[in-house]
């Protein structure tokens, strides 16, 4: 079983930055896939970012080259890198994790899940 926590969510202006965290209970910098999802009001909840436990990293078209998906080894913590914010960001951003060795693509079956935290992007 694997408890996952985000924070570092917050309110930022259009164009700003912020680092999502995503701390887990276990050791999860390899033998897991992990992703960056988020839901905004009204829409379906959409995958961010995607990292597996090799690497290579995978990213929602809408978020290349401004979000990147980053796991610490040594604190077990998930980040999301997150610059030039648009206001199309704001959302209930969530990580998720998976026990798996092979691919991580953003479609893969997430069994376990954090709570969210909430970002907001004003213009």
């Amino acid at each position: 079983q694997v408890h996952l926590v985000e924070s570092g969510g917050g309110s930022v202006q259009a164009g700003g930055s912020l680092r999502l965290s995503c701390e887990a209970s276990g050791y999860i910098y390899s033998g897991y896939c992990l992703g960056w999802f988020r839901q905004a009001p009204g829409k379906e909840r959409e995958g961010v970012a995607s990292i597996a436990s090799y690497g290579n990293p995978k990213y929602a078209d809408s978020v290349k080259g401004r979000f990147t998906i980053v796991k610490d080894r040594a604190k077990s913590t998930l980040y999301l890198e997150m610059s030039s914010l648009k206001p199309e960001d704001t959302a209930l951003y969530f990580c998720a994790a998976e026990k798996s060795i092979g691919a991580c693509p953003l479609s893969a079956n997430f069994v376990y899940w954090g709570q969210g935290t909430q970002v907001t992007v004003s213009s």
